[in-house]
């Protein structure tokens, strides 16, 4: 099991623990995160479970592939952080992960 660190933008952290193979996006719905809707259950079609990967685990989560990119047009103020949360998943590497929802989601 991974933890993940959700940061509302209230400043409220959130710490859940995700089985490897899970997407960043599930572990959220799973554990009833506000911010990410996840419109579209992980198809990678929609923007509504973006967020911004803190500054220490963007070499770790990687960057995001076209589709993702094509996406993340339709969500609000992207940052270079913006990954849509359902295109990482959850790995013993990323043990600590560190996210933000961003405050136009709500």
């Amino acid at each position: 099991m991974a933890k993940v660190t959700f940061k509302q933008p209230d400043g409220t952290e959130t710490t859940v623990e995700a089985a490897a193979g899970v997407t960043v996006m599930e572990a959220a719905k799973i554990n009833l995160m506000s911010g990410i809707e996840a419109e579209c259950g992980g198809a990678c079609a929609c923007a509504t479970c973006h967020v911004y990967i803190d500054a220490n685990w963007v070499e770790k989560t990687g960057k995001p592939n076209e589709m993702e990119e094509d996406m993340l047009d339709f969500a609000f103020d992207v940052r270079e952080t913006s990954r849509l949360s359902c295109q990482i998943k959850i790995s013993d590497e990323l043990d600590g992960l560190v996210v933000e929802v961003p405050e136009k989601q709500f």
